[in-house]
């Protein structure tokens, strides 16, 4: 339930800054959100879940592109990023799963998903823009037009950084936080004197 929570949180991470009149500049929950539904996903047939993630997203971007940018939309344009969708969930499912260690299950480390959130953005940071200049006029069709494009969306690649570990850091931080928490609490009361 929590990984479908994830999701609805990246969703709306990209359509909210619009409904008020902002936008996000690159700060979303998309990466993080990828990230922690991949890693809730169980064995054999539950990591089709991911294609759940992925058409979640790919009626996203319909929506912001058709509805609120008002562009055509055109699939082309779009297939590398529903891969890379894809490619952050199983990011998340290899990496970033609960493991059973002695009986217990193991939360991801704090290395892992710093891994995992800079294997998320920058592997996005790179296709995008690739394609960006492979496919669009903006940029010359040279090595200087590639580095233009990429040092343009270095602000972008910052804030995606940024929030992709801010998100990633809640999701997978939180519960385990409270599961010292709630330890501590039930040390505590153990260890209390009765009262006479």
């Amino acid at each position: 339930m929590t990984a479908y929570l994830a999701l609805l949180l990246a969703v709306l991470s990209r359509i909210l800054p619009h409904s008020f009149g902002t936008t996000s500049v690159g700060f979303t929950a998309v990466g993080g959100g990828l990230l922690f539904f991949g890693a809730r996903q169980g064995g054999g047939w539950r990591r089709w879940q991911t294609v759940i993630a992925v058409l979640t997203m790919m009626a996203t971007d319909y929506y912001l592109t058709a509805f609120v940018y008002n562009y055509p939309f055109q699939v082309r344009a779009y297939v590398v990023t529903w891969f890379w969708y894809a490619a952050v969930c199983m990011i998340g499912y290899g990496m970033l799963r609960n493991k059973q260690v002695q009986g217990e299950t193991s939360a991801p480390s704090m290395l892992r998903v710093a891994g995992a959130v800079l294997a998320s953005s920058t592997s996005f940071f790179i296709l995008s823009n690739f394609m960006v200049w492979a496919g669009s006029t903006m940029y010359a069709h040279s090595a200087a037009g590639l580095a233009a494009c990429f040092v343009a969306a270095i602000p972008f690649y910052a804030n995606d950084v940024m929030s992709t570990a801010v998100t990633a850091g809640a999701l997978f931080g939180l519960p385990v936080l409270a599961k010292s928490i709630a330890q501590s609490i039930r040390e505590a009361q153990n260890n209390q004197l009765p009262l006479a």
